[in-house]
């Protein structure tokens, strides 16, 4: 595995984007240079994040917020 985390990262098992080596991994993610810990997904070559909010959608998933800026993931641990 690289030394950089994925581009597009999704913490949801339906989706494309959805990595579970990278998540195994721990990925942090930097959002307008605060750490942010509720990111369901993110895109660094767009600039957005999706941050989960504390209710959830008729369908039982979580209802999120995308937001635009400048987003930096890194890995938490040095594998």
């Amino acid at each position: 595995m690289s030394e950089t985390p994925p581009d597009h990262l999704s913490v949801n098992p339906d989706s494309p984007y959805y990595d579970a080596a990278a998540l195994e991994r721990g990925v942090g993610v930097r959002f307008k240079g605060a750490d942010k810990t509720n990111v369901d997904e993110y895109c660094v070559s767009e600039g957005w994040v999706r941050l989960a909010l504390p209710s959830r959608d008729r369908r039982g998933n979580n209802m999120t917020i995308k937001l635009q800026g400048e987003v930096e993931p890194y890995f938490r641990d040095l594998a």
